[in-house]
């Protein structure tokens, strides 16, 4: 069995949620579940309760987070403030977001504006309701209904925010806006959240105050290796995104040299315009993506049709299984953990083109010589196994690791020198912009196993480097 993360404050937590599934009818639990991916429980004699708890109680920890955001969009029945923000918080936290320190958030809402960054209240509400608690001003929902039973209606955050913001500009500071919305003891996912939003179109409604609005905020979250960089347009505005500045500020791919179980025969057609041309012995030894990688990362969907424009296919079914084939074909005989791997990654998350595409055998160095002529300064690396293409030119190596790694005389003798080699390459990869994760080889010996760690692993990666799936 794969470990996988403690997920029981999560369980807890959506325990809660599915359990107004109680108020639905037997007739439409059957529904609900499958729109929520839950387990089927059939009537038979039991009661509601009991169909809710035994469908609740077959979902595995890794499906916890899928269900989280099924039951954060769903619209069967309504989910309790406060364990909504709490679900969002965890789901959120599971990405590893950048730290973005107290002392920060407190000195960059001391630079902006309030009226500039408020001047549109509707959109401005909207976001504040997004994000955080303005309904009810911080009582629990039991208070909330003691008063309200009582004829008496609570003045609620959002009551105060139209009073001290719009109505009577000045009252508050953008200091003060956020001290009463929890913002400064928020989790670092949600404030980056917050800033990427009060700096979107959708607020401000001005390229140039955008611009503006980062460029202050980033004076603040620079020196703690974050920023709000410019990753996109939507409708024509910019969109900025809370990134790690640690992260390498990689370019887009001019050629991708992949599929090739064999060293690519290179040459220069122009020095000058970096014009390559892979020379082969076989025609289709070599597969080379020479089209531009999309801001979105490199999807399936762009292989595909790059595959069906190169191949003339006509039925797109087609063009996926002949892809598929030749791709498992590159993978090394002796590496039936990279053919487990290659396999699984197709069936571990739902089918869909808007899946990053897994290259393998993807060739990063290239030298005309060979390391035994080139010597101790030659590349460490010249090959990796697969590779991810992400949004914002975000690049994750993914490896397996057989005894061959870090071991000699066929797996019987540990090779110190051959480990440091594969850590000193490791870091020459890092340096250069790339997320390095391994596997181990015995990890992935079988389908299911290997589809089993997938299914817990990709969704976090995917989230982490914010990828939509």
């Amino acid at each position: 069995m794969v470990a996988s993360r403690d997920r029981s404050a999560l369980r807890a937590l959506l325990d809660t949620a599915v359990a107004r599934l109680n108020g639905l009818s037997h007739i439409n639990l059957g529904p609900a579940f499958e729109r929520l991916g839950m387990p089927p429980v059939p009537r038979e004699a039991r009661t509601k309760r009991e169909r809710v708890d035994q469908s609740y109680g077959q979902v595995h920890d890794a499906e916890l987070p899928r269900l989280a955001e099924r039951v954060l969009q769903q619209q069967d029945f309504e989910v309790d403030p406060q364990i909504r923000v709490q679900i969002e918080d965890l789901l959120w936290e599971e990405d590893a977001p950048p730290e973005i320190p107290k002392k920060a958030r407190r000195e960059l809402a001391r630079t902006l504006e309030l009226s500039g960054l408020a001047q549109h209240h509707d959109p401005f509400l909207r976001l504040l309701d997004r994000y955080w608690m303005t309904e009810g001003g911080g009582l629990s929902l039991g208070d909330l209904n003691a008063l309200l039973g009582n004829g008496v209606r609570p003045i609620s955050l959002r009551d105060e925010i139209k009073r001290h913001v719009f109505r009577n500009p000045g009252d508050w500071s953008t200091e003060a806006l956020f001290e009463k919305l929890g913002a400064f003891e928020a989790g670092d996912a949600r404030f980056a959240r917050f800033l990427e939003g009060l700096v979107s179109a959708d607020v401000l409604l001005d390229e140039d105050l955008q611009e503006v609005t980062a460029s202050t905020i980033n004076d603040h979250l620079r020196p703690h290796g974050i920023e709000l960089r410019r990753t996109g347009t939507a409708g024509g505005y910019p969109v900025f995104t809370v990134v790690s500045t640690r992260l390498h500020d990689n370019g887009r791919p001019k050629n991708i040299i992949f599929a090739s179980p064999v060293k690519p025969d290179i040459r220069f057609l122009s020095s000058l315009d970096n014009v390559i041309e892979v020379i082969e012995k076989h025609p289709g030894e070599t597969l080379t993506y020479d089209r531009e990688t999309p801001d979105a990362g490199l999807r399936w969907r762009d292989l595909h049709s790059w595959w069906q424009d190169k191949h003339k296919f006509s039925d797109e079914t087609q063009v996926r299984s002949d892809l598929y084939r030749r791709l498992l074909a590159s993978l090394p005989a002796n590496s039936p953990g990279q053919q487990n791997f290659f396999k699984a990654y197709h069936t571990a998350l739902p089918a869909s083109v808007d899946h990053p595409a897994l290259l393998p055998e993807v060739w990063l160095h290239w030298d005309p010589k060979t390391v035994k002529e080139r010597g101790p300064e030659a590349l460490l690396r010249f090959r990796m196994d697969f590779l991810l293409l992400l949004p914002h030119g975000q690049r994750v190596v993914l490896e397996v690791d057989g005894s061959q790694h870090y071991t000699r005389e066929r797996g019987l003798v540990p090779d110190t020198a051959k480990y440091a080699a594969m850590v000193a390459a490791d870091r020459d990869l890092r340096l250069s912009g790339y997320e390095v994760f391994r596997f181990g080889h015995d990890e992935l010996k079988e389908l299911d196993a290997t589809e089993e760690l997938l299914q817990d692993f990709l969704p976090r990666l995917f989230r982490r480097f914010r990828v939509s799936f």
